[in-house]
């Protein structure tokens, strides 16, 4: 008769690999998160089928989707992986030197543009075998990335975070209007009149054009007039070159880079902005895991680091 404390026959590495399917509903991303290659992950999800007699995941158009029994084991097998990394491995050491990992953030087009490049840098010289990997996801998916560890955190200033999640202010940014070189109606400044004539371009990664800073100009009395909205920064400059007669808001760190390229010129708004908070979130589960409290640490003294013609 079998000891109480004695466990099944299953490699108990396939847990993870259960873990990972789950989270990236598909085999090579899985893979990829676990350092496996496709065989390997193939190989496995082979075996975790004949352990359970089951499929547990099968090819859909949205991806491998978990079947009624992967999604019914689906709540332990996480709850189990949350203990090893948050109660098993956080108590480890992190030793950034020897460690090798992919950390993944989530941030804009306008963070991989501005920031991703000096932290990369700073990654490299502190940690020479981690590598960055991004990602960019909706402000209501943003919960479930960081809790499922899909992401280890997430860059930006997000308006309606949940409650849930830990944050840290990184820095405060002001916001320049854009226009492009070829506008030879507006100079080094632009009247307010000017600027409520102009046709706008917003960006948004809602869909919704209610950005921080409409509140302080529509309390100025200003209301732009968007013509166009995009949830993609790097688009402005070519939109800017292609139609010089639109004018786009956007972060001063944002509109120095772009000026750099000297295909927009840089103005202040007609009307002070006030100063918003960037931020980095991340999720409780993460919270004293210390990968992760070193990664906030990196991050923080890179964006300390930033030159203030970029604030």
């Amino acid at each position: 008769m079998n000891s109480p404390h004695d466990l099944p026959d299953l490699d108990l590495n396939l847990i993870a690999v259960f873990d990972a399917l789950l989270r990236e509903r598909s085999v090579t991303d899985a893979g990829k998160s676990l350092g496996l290659t496709q065989s390997a992950m193939s190989h496995s999800l082979k075996r975790l089928r004949s352990f359970f007699d089951d499929a547990l995941f099968v090819k859909t158009t949205e991806g491998m989707m978990p079947t009624a029994k992967a999604a019914e084991l689906g709540p332990v097998v996480l709850g189990v992986m949350e203990a090893i990394r948050g109660q098993v491995l956080s108590q480890a050491s992190f030793d950034p030197l020897q460690a090798r990992r992919t950390f993944n953030l989530c941030m804009s087009d306008m963070g991989e543009l501005v920031f991703a490049p000096s932290l990369f840098a700073k990654l490299k010289l502190l940690a020479p075998h981690c590598k960055l990997h991004t990602l960019q996801v909706t402000p209501d998916a943003l919960e479930n990335v960081l809790s499922t560890g899909k992401a280890d955190l997430a860059l930006g200033s997000v308006r309606h975070a949940s409650q849930g999640l830990y944050q840290e202010e990184l820095f405060k940014h002001t916001f320049v209007s854009i226009v492009s070189v070829k506008n030879k109606a507006v100079g080094d400044t632009i009247t307010r009149e000017e600027f409520c004539a102009m046709p706008h371009i917003a960006v948004t990664l809602t869909g919704h054009t209610d950005t921080p800073y409409d509140s302080a100009l529509e309390d100025a009395g200003i209301r732009r007039n968007i013509v166009l909205s995009t949830p993609h920064f790097l688009f402005l400059p070519l939109m800017l070159d292609q139609h010089p007669e639109f004018i786009a808001t956007v972060p001063r760190a944002l509109g120095t880079v772009f000026a750099r390229h000297n295909v927009v010129k840089v103005l202040e708004t007609p009307v002070p902005l006030p100063k918003f908070s960037l931020q980095q979130y991340w999720h409780p589960r993460f919270h004293h895991d210390r990968a992760s409290i070193w990664l906030r640490g990196v991050i923080k003294s890179t964006f300390s680091e930033l030159p203030m013609s970029m604030r």
